[in-house]
């Protein structure tokens, strides 16, 4: 009996370190992406209050973007971000875009963000 299974040792520590090894990769990965993608979500919801204040209070555009400009620090977003921001039928419209670099051991992956709100309709007087 034990002579047929002479050739299965070792084999669940070899299966065990390839599953470890998967779960160790995906769980780092996880711990640099995540904190980015939660802070560009917050930043998202930051950039629709900003664009609402700004159509009901008849802010300029640019108050927009100097609201946006002064917060980019607080997200970590880079300095270089492009903010644009336009009136287009009644209603305030602005559109953030930058690249981040996370770094992944032996691969730098380039998280790109362009969102683009616009302010709600029901807000906005005529």
């Amino acid at each position: 009996m034990q002579k047929q299974r002479s050739n299965e040792r070792g084999s669940s520590r070899l299966k065990f370190l390839l599953v470890m090894i998967v779960v160790v990769s995906i769980g780092y990965a996880g711990y640099l992406f995540i904190p980015v993608a939660y802070q560009n979500y917050l930043f998202k919801d930051l950039m629709q209050h900003d664009v609402d204040v700004a159509a009901v209070s008849g802010y300029p555009v640019t108050w927009v973007e100097e609201q946006l400009t002064k917060s980019l620090a607080d997200y970590d977003i880079p300095k270089d971000a492009k903010i644009t921001s336009v009136q287009r039928e009644n209603r305030v419209e602005v559109r953030v875009q930058f690249t981040r670099i996370i770094e992944f051991p032996g691969y730098p992956y380039e998280y790109e963000f362009d969102h683009t709100v616009k302010s709600t309709a029901f807000l906005t007087f005529k």
